[in-house]
């Protein structure tokens, strides 16, 4: 007995150590859990609750503990789930059988105290830290759950703010007192609005026993997870009322589709049949794997195959994929890209290297890591990218950057979506690794980094560059025309001719290929997936100017873009997504509000927050062409000293120039600050760059796109000699054409003539609109009559449609201005009518060109 204690006892300060500590304490790194550089996969169960002794221990009964805990380490279970903070002695057990420890904290049951806020009540903070200090810093510990399901009806009662800030201030006692510590708060379905991005990673109980249901609802988790690791806290089913064999079947499946989403865990409810709650022994439930005399059920043996098949099965026929790099000087960051590509836990793949030019040692590094490397002239990204694609041997085609490294089973992700939809591209998330400094994280909550813009929870319409696969037959079927100058024999004429290409359209030398291809291929009927565990790793720009020469870069792209697919751009000159663009700077720019559904009376079993578009007022700051308003007021108001009416410009300067510094700087106080711990100078520091880079965007995009031609008054079409009038066309054909087939042929005729058409809507009474810029456009109606024999006639009606963007100056100039300056608006007006007739007028030339 003496000796067993003196070895207890060197094992207790063994892993008191700081070293060992230091070792076994888990971080998060992007979407998943790791101990030291190793991945962790959370593979869990929940234990308890059960009924206390006399002295109200819960945990007394230590030999049946120590024999649970070995029969779970022997089923290839590595972490226990317990609702409260157990004693040291438990800990030390799983410390023994090799078990991490989910501590909770219990939070929910304090949160009636907020409601009635009485002297009497205890110290919540103080109850937190001491349990916190309990357990703080066992080797055993894998994170603090703040709490487990706070009630619907009293979140709803307190409402969404309160009950955020009550966790958000118990998760600051629990960093306090073990800032190593990680911390989650288990939620659920039914208060899913919660907005809690302090956590370090996001916990959901989800009980749904159809499988396509509960797949859906694991992508809409990650999407609101966002950057962060997603576990699964609570997945099981009862055998009493479904039956012991079915039970085993649907747990088979929440576990494979858990991981196979990208979970970084999953904890199965519950261990055992015994539980107690509310002061009474459970009998009319069966959750667990064993019942309650510790007998194991068919669920078990099924969890066990299902938790040693992670992430997935080893005996799926993975296709074969090709990774190309494409690099011009790369040779700064392509090392930690080469050493990730080594990594990647993928049976079947290559690594092809395109070497655009390079003047560095770019292919010599890539050379010494045994990939193939093809060396070119420079030609530009599209070109590089293409010939990675004639050389790759794989079906499917993954690109990733130079400055970006892959997570271990990125592949895996990527082949696991393209083996169970039929997406012709699927992409996944671009994270800021850890260590690249202070900047370049304030740079990653910065607005201009590359994102994906989604359709759905799990279709894409755009997927950036840095991390994205196609399947290469339908990167070859699309492709186009490249114009190159050619001189001309003796005579050193110059002239143009066409020459074919697949896949990525040449002309995008730095940028814009990516959104370019995607469009392409969405125009062919394809689809894009999203994969939110198919992660890489992307440097973001590490100084201001590197920021700078990339947003004035993505400017040019966005030029470019508008010349190839105006249809695709509004009358200002911006992208019109049909989805919604994920991206951290802009979510902090343009805020979080939105409106909570929480069903009749609060029933709804699942209540979430349903955010507004970014196409309201609190967006404007942040649009480009601010700047420009802003530079036309600073004229006006100049220009007042020369003729006073302009001088009521003055407040509408006061109001552009205050207007974006109050956006950057809530932006930058909503900016959670990981890798600074320190408030005061150093946080305020970081915080004001963070403001600086809000408000250098969009001056960084409009100088890029002004350069282009991409501009607010720029014109599209034909240009025309008369003032535009409602027209009506009648005209006979021979040619007989469904509607459908007639309103086509007449939007590719205006197509041809550069004019940038939109098709009406379903409530529309209108079947076309051309636009002719910001101050107008024209519309068409089209109706075809039958007369037999393949003759029909066929009726066109057009008339114009100006914008209000013409009447908003003149009513701003009437409401600020000045009595002297109210005598001249009727001149404002007329030369804003004016100029709203003269630019909308092509329109209808355009229509009767192609109707003619």
């Amino acid at each position: 007995m003496v000796q067993s204690s003196e070895m207890g006892t060197a094992l207790k300060e063994h892993l008191e150590s700081p070293a060992v500590r230091a070792i076994s304490r888990p971080s998060v790194r992007g979407k998943f859990l790791f101990l030291g550089e190793e991945k962790f996969y959370v593979r869990g169960v929940t234990y308890g609750t059960f009924r206390p002794d006399a002295n109200g221990n819960e945990y007394h009964n230590l030999k049946l503990i120590d024999q649970d805990f070995a029969k779970m380490a022997a089923n290839g279970i590595n972490t226990i789930r317990i609702y409260n903070v157990p004693p040291p002695r438990v800990l030390d057990m799983a410390q023994k059988h090799g078990l991490r420890v989910m501590v909770g904290l219990s939070a929910e049951q304090y949160v009636g105290f907020l409601i009635d806020k009485k002297k009497s009540a205890p110290n919540i903070q103080e109850l937190v830290r001491a349990k916190v200090r309990a357990c703080a810093g066992h080797p055993s510990l894998l994170c603090y759950a703040l709490g487990n399901e706070i009630p619907a009806p009293i979140a709803r009662w307190l409402g969404r703010r309160q009950v955020e800030r009550y966790l958000a201030q118990l998760y600051r006692v629990v960093k306090a007192e073990d800032p190593d510590g990680l911390v989650t708060y288990v939620n659920y379905p039914t208060t899913e609005y919660l907005q809690l991005p302090f956590l370090d990673f996001v916990c959901f109980n989800v009980y749904l026993e159809s499988q396509e249901r509960f797949e859906a609802y694991l992508a809409r988790l990650h999407i609101l997870a966002g950057d962060r690791p997603l576990i699964m806290s609570e997945v099981g089913l009862d055998s009493l009322r479904n039956g012991r064999f079915n039970q085993a079947r649907v747990l088979d499946w929440q576990v494979r589709s858990s991981f196979g989403s990208g979970c970084a865990g999953v904890f199965v409810y519950a261990w055992t049949d015994e539980w107690y709650r509310g002061g009474a022994d459970a009998y009319d439930w069966a959750f667990g794997l064993t019942d309650a005399g510790r007998n194991p059920k068919p669920a078990l043996a099924s969890v066990r195959k299902a938790f040693s098949e992670i992430p997935f099965p080893s005996n799926l026929n993975w296709p074969r994929i090709s990774v190309v790099v494409c690099s011009h000087n790369g040779a700064r960051t392509i090392r930690d890209c080469c050493e990730g590509l080594l990594k990647l836990e993928y049976p079947n793949y290559e690594v092809i290297v395109v070497d655009d030019g390079s003047t560095d040692r770019t292919a010599a590094l890539a050379c010494r890591y045994g990939f193939r490397v093809i060396s070119t002239e420079n030609r530009g990204l599209s070109n590089a990218r293409n010939t990675g694609m004639e050389a790759a041997t794989g079906e499917i085609v993954a690109y990733i950057d130079d400055d970006a490294y892959p997570d271990p089973h990125w592949l895996t992700y990527l082949a696991f979506t393209f083996l169970s939809t039929s997406h012709a591209g699927v992409g996944g998330p671009n994270i800021a690794p850890p260590g690249d400094g202070p900047v370049a994280e304030c740079v990653d909550h910065a607005p201009g980094n590359p994102t994906h813009v989604l359709l759905s929870d799990r279709e894409a319409e755009h997927i950036p560059g840095c991390n994205m696969a196609f399947r290469k037959a339908s990167l070859q079927a699309i492709g186009g025309f490249e114009p190159r100058l050619r001189i001309a024999g003796d005579l050193k004429r110059p002239h143009v001719e066409l020459h074919p290409y697949s896949g990525f359209d040449p002309q995008f030398r730095v940028a814009g290929d990516d959104v370019d291809v995607c469009w392409r291929l969405q125009q062919q009927g394809e689809t894009l997936g999203f994969s939110p565990a198919a992660m890489v790793w992307h440097h973001r720009r590490n100084s201001i100017r590197t920021y700078w020469k990339q947003q004035l870069g993505y400017g040019k792209a966005e030029a470019m873009l508008e010349r190839k697919w105006p249809q695709r751009y509004n009358a200002v000159g911006h992208f019109t997504w049909a989805g919604r663009v994920y991206a951290k700077g802009l979510m902090y720019l343009l805020g979080c509000g939105g409106r909570i559904y929480h069903g009749i009376w609060g029933s709804a079993p699942f209540q979430s927050l349903y955010q507004p578009g970014t196409s309201g007022l609190w967006s404007l700051p942040s649009m480009p062409e601010w700047y420009l308003a802003t530079l036309f007021l600073v004229g006006l108001t100049a220009l007042g000293a020369l003729w006073r009416p302009l001088l009521f410009a003055s407040p509408l300067l006061i109001l552009a120039v205050v207007a974006p510094l109050v956006q950057a700087g809530v932006s930058a106080a909503r900016t959670p600050l990981r890798s600074v711990h320190r408030r005061g100078i150093v946080s305020l520091k970081f915080r004001a760059l963070i403001a600086f880079l809000c408000l250098l965007q969009p001056l960084g995009r409009l100088w890029g796109r002004l350069r282009h031609g991409l501009c607010p008054w720029r014109r599209r079409g034909p240009v025309c000699r008369s003032l535009p009038r409602p027209q009506t066309f009648s005209l006979w054909t021979e040619r007989w054409q469904s509607p459908d087939e007639r309103l086509e042929s007449l939007e590719a005729a205006l197509r041809a003539r550069d004019a940038v058409v939109r098709r009406g809507g379903d409530f529309d009474r209108w079947d076309l609109e051309v636009r002719s810029g910001l101050f107008g456009a024209g519309r068409i109606l089209m109706a075809v009559e039958d007369h037999g024999c393949g003759r029909q006639l066929v009726r066109y009606r057009s008339w114009p449609r100006y914008s209000p963007a013409a009447l908003v100056p003149t009513l701003l100039f009437a409401a600020l201005s000045s009595k002297a300056a109210l005598d001249h608006a009727w001149l404002v007006c007329t030369l804003l009518g004016l100029t709203a007739l003269l630019l909308a007028r092509h329109t209808i030339q355009g229509c009767a060109a192609a109707m003619a």
